[in-house]
């Protein structure tokens, strides 16, 4: 009876479909691994002869099998403890029966690196974030393999394929979009996974750290209207950044709790880079009623402000308080020393390695989210308003 529903779940799996879940995923066919091709092992006759390769099941399919989302799967095949132990049982099962082969024992052993990749490498601020997980790794004998996504080319090769060409016992993401494809992949292949101040909003269950981005909006506004400021503009990121909506949320709360105006036309999106502060802070300070004071949202814009107010004739603080976000090195060498929100950024990346390494060893996380506290740090960069 058991062989006999073995060889029906290998027929199944080998003509590449399977029912939908009981978690609602729906029938498709068999994925494919990271480099693109079905993954397959060799099938030969009764007579030794190799005859046509047959797929081999993906986690995918034997969790739509199982009856349970891909995650719990995924947990299963990295020995994570948080599975109820009849379903532990059920995934167990389906694995043996089907054979799969776990990366743990293709490899055989762990490969002692794990994978950093940047949206871009182009920021003292990446520096900040490696220089935590470089810690974090070298205490624990680990090394780490640094990348960054491609941008602009009509067909980006996927940070997800470029991990087929080397073992990796895991994977931080920063500041990047995780799209559901890329997830599924990173499962599909037991890679644990922790991002650092995702684009988006990841999935529950995808491990994740970042800062206190609202309550470090709302304490840079706070110190504006602190010193009698009430035009006040903000220069966020992205729009699309959770972290860029989230320093603007604290920036309007701090307005509305101050009884001070909203005013929409003060808000600009840049880039998080100098060219955005300079080009946003020269439009701002250009209106016809120019803002007192421009909070940057990143250190890189504030210097960016910086420019475009000389450029301008306008001193700081005398005639412009500029407050910046993150508190990178050269925040305190610039003329004015710039008043900011530190952010911690490299506890960032060495809390990320720190819960990455938890996920590798199969020990289960406190939190799948951590927000480190930012504080304000004031300088030379903000004055109290003139009469």
């Amino acid at each position: 009876m058991a062989a006999t529903r073995q060889h029906n779940l290998r027929s199944r799996f080998s003509a590449g479909r399977y029912r939908e879940g009981q978690d609602g995923t729906a029938a498709r066919s068999v994925s494919r691994g990271v480099d693109g091709a079905v993954p397959t092992e060799p099938v030969s006759s009764a007579d030794g002869r190799d005859v046509a390769p047959r797929r081999r099941p993906t986690l995918a399919a034997i969790a739509a099998e199982a009856g349970v989302s891909l995650p719990t799967v995924s947990k299963v095949v990295n020995g994570r403890p948080d599975v109820a132990p009849d379903t532990r049982a059920r995934v167990e099962r389906l694995l043996g029966e089907l054979r799969y082969h776990r990366p743990g024992g293709r490899r055989g052993r762990r490969a002692g690196l794990v994978d950093v990749i940047f949206n871009g490498l182009d920021s003292p601020w990446a520096i900040e974030i490696l220089r935590g997980v470089e810690d974090w790794c070298s205490a624990h004998s680990m090394g780490a393999a640094v990348s960054a996504i491609r941008h602009g080319s009509a067909r980006p090769a996927s940070w997800t394929s470029a991990l087929a060409s080397h073992d990796t016992d895991g994977v931080i993401l920063v500041t990047s979009e995780l799209t559901i494809p890329e997830l599924d992949q990173v499962r599909e292949e037991s890679i644990p996974l922790v991002v650092v101040d995702p684009a988006n909003m990841p999935d529950p269950d995808v491990p994740s750290v970042g800062a206190t981005n609202w309550a470090g909006g709302l304490a840079a506004t706070d110190h504006l209207l602190g010193l009698g400021h009430r035009r006040i503009a903000a220069i966020t990121g992205p729009a699309d950044y959770l972290c860029s909506r989230a320093r603007v949320d604290g920036y309007r709360s701090a307005l509305e709790r101050a009884g001070a105006t909203f005013d929409e036309t003060l808000v600009r999106n840049g880039d998080f880079h100098h060219e955005g502060g300079f080009q946003r802070g020269g439009e701002l300070l250009d209106l016809a009623a120019p803002p007192t004071a421009i909070f940057a949202g990143s250190d890189q814009q504030a210097l960016g402000v910086y420019e475009a107010a000389r450029q301008r004739g306008l001193r700081i603080p005398e005639d412009l308080s500029i407050v910046g976000f993150d508190d990178l090195p050269t925040a305190r060498w610039v003329s004015p020393p710039l008043t900011t929100v530190r952010q911690p950024l490299a506890d960032m990346g060495r809390m990320a390695a720190e819960m990455l390494g938890n996920l590798i060893d199969g020990v289960a996380l406190h939190s799948q989210r951590v927000e480190l506290a930012t504080e304000l740090i004031v300088r030379e960069s903000t004055a109290r308003l003139r009469a």
